[in-house]
């Protein structure tokens, strides 16, 4: 298929580019980009006047549900919803059932993955055995099946002794260590942030040291190993300070942030809405202004949606009792865009890059970039254009979403994925 992209402004860190210039497409790679590219023979002209074109978002924290409970999500209707949020690839974590945690599984998951995948689906395996924190998995087999990272994402790896040795396998094999930090002894049975909501609601709090402490244990764990560590949801200012020092000392750590910590406070949770239960949980102002700054100063590398689908039943009971998690894929980029760009936290070029380009450095995947001779994964977005998000709109099979009732600036218009319009909006 031949595609021609005209009069968007192009934005690519990657190649420094921030113009307004056309793209032209050609069998699923990008072959040429520039002012004023006329061709007679293209299959479809896309005009993009007005509209943002960058590379198909890259989401590194998604939970696709399979196998195992394709009643909350499968990987086909998650990949869908990623199409509807210009994500055109995504980590599936590996807290299915059953775990991603040997070969076997990989190649189980990677067989649902070809027959039904809309966008690219990387796979990232468990550090141990069924995440139970007991017996490592084998980072060099699961290497040779196509894993890209390891994690008990849910979970922390308790033993430091484990997760030391885990550390030092993925470096021998080349694999990235993503973190779920929670220490569980401090965080217990708590529902929300610890603070004056939680005692207002009577609910249980969540410190933010069961955050900070494990997130600086395994910093040192990491830096011990010299591995590459990475950790996912930062929530708290604590932990955005430990890592902006660990990165000064030459530690290889990055981080990642969901849209809804940058969104909301834990203000939110006193209405006992169970889309406002996350873990970790939403935390103070002050945390989310940490947040912020930590995107803006780089400290935090990229913003991933932690999407986490979870049926009705478990969504729509007693908030102590209800499921932890939101689901993202489709609201992230406007959510993003409405709390960081119109607000100006970052630019477009920053937020692209915090979106698509690092998040593909860190996996080490070729993504994240429109340069000439790369795969055509594209994202046209009306940056000015609003829209309310409703449940009936959203393509997830479980509509556990923060955002409902909210509306929030930016719009997918087209996304493209392998040179081909595999979504555009009616």
């Amino acid at each position: 298929m031949r595609l021609l992209i005209k009069n968007g402004r192009v934005i690519d860190p990657a190649n420094n580019i921030d113009a307004e210039l056309d793209i032209l497409v050609e069998n699923s790679k990008i072959a040429k980009i520039a002012k004023a590219i006329t061709s007679n023979k293209v299959d479809e002209t896309i005009d993009a006047g007005g509209k943002i074109v960058m590379p198909g978002l890259v989401d590194m924290h998604t939970h696709l549900r399979e196998p195992g409970r394709p009643d909350k999500e499968s990987v086909e209707t998650g990949t869908l919803a990623a199409l509807r949020g210009g994500v055109t690839s995504v980590v599936a974590m590996p807290n299915t059932y059953p775990a991603i945690d040997s070969p076997e599984n990989v190649r189980l998951l990677k067989d649902i993955v070809s027959r039904t995948a809309k966008v690219d689906v990387f796979v990232c395996a468990s550090i141990t055995k069924a995440r139970r924190g007991e017996e490592l998995t084998e980072a060099a087999k699961l290497k040779k099946e196509g894993v890209i990272a390891i994690s008990d994402d849910g979970v922390s790896v308790d033993n430091a002794d484990l997760m030391l040795k885990a550390l030092q396998k993925a470096r021998a094999a080349k694999m990235l260590v993503i973190s779920h930090c929670e220490d569980k002894l401090l965080s217990g049975s708590g529902v929300v942030n610890r603070g004056i909501i939680a005692t207002r609601l009577g609910l249980r709090g969540i410190s933010n040291e069961s955050e900070y402490k494990r997130v600086e244990r395994d910093i040192h764990l990491a830096a011990k190993a010299g591995a590459a560590l990475h950790i996912a949801h930062v929530s708290c200012k604590e932990s955005v300070e430990l890592i902006a020092k660990a990165k000064k000392k030459g530690v290889k750590v990055t981080a990642e942030v969901t849209p809804h910590h940058l969104f909301f406070s834990e203000e939110e949770a006193a209405g006992y809405d169970t889309n406002m239960k996350m873990n970790p949980p939403l935390r103070s102002k002050a945390d989310v202004a940490a947040l912020k700054q930590g995107l803006k100063d780089g400290t935090i590398d990229c913003i991933a949606s932690d999407h986490a689908p979870h049926t009705e039943n478990e969504k729509d009971i007693e908030f102590d009792r209800a499921e932890f998690g939101i689901i993202g894929l489709q609201t992230g980029l406007a959510a993003a865009v409405t709390i960081l760009v119109e607000t100006g936290v970052l630019g477009w070029q920053g937020l692209v890059k915090k979106m698509s380009l690092a998040p593909a450095q860190i996996l080490g995947i070729d993504k994240g970039t429109l340069g000439e001779g790369r795969c055509a994964d594209i994202a046209i977005v009306d940056p000015a254009r609003d829209w309310a998000v409703k449940k009936e709109d959203l393509v997830s099979k479980s509509k556990n979403s923060a955002f409902l009732g909210r509306t929030l600036r930016g719009v997918i218009t087209h996304t493209i994925y392998a040179g081909k319009i595999a979504w555009r909006i009616s």
